[in-house]
């Protein structure tokens, strides 16, 4: 990874969780709280954007939302480069790892 790249970690939801996750905390709670651990760990080399199943604010995050709805994924949904990390409660080791795979070092 060159110095200038930031990784972007989406964190797909709603406000309220799904019927599956209800015991969990939301997906703007956990884009909160990854946030947090994401910046202790790699600093601003890491951002996390929440984004609202049911009010995307573009074509790309519009598809993504519709793709978790047409198969029941369970938000909230992590993502990072395209690719689903996490569904309902994300690990946080293993988005660590697959951060660090991609050449950031922490900090």
């Amino acid at each position: 990874m060159n110095q200038t790249s930031i990784i972007e970690v989406l964190v797909y939801g709603t406000a309220e969780n799904c019927s599956s996750c209800v015991t969990l905390p939301s997906a703007v709670e956990t884009a909160s709280w990854l946030e947090a651990a994401l910046l202790r760990k790699f600093g601003e080399q890491v951002t996390v954007r929440y984004i609202d199943i049911c009010a995307p604010e573009n074509e790309k995050d519009q598809a993504f939302s519709n793709r978790i709805i047409e198969e029941n994924l369970w938000y909230p949904v992590v993502v990072i480069q395209d690719e689903i990390l996490a569904e309902g409660n994300p690990k946080l080791r293993a988005l660590y790892q697959y951060i660090e795979d991609l050449g950031v070092k922490p900090i």
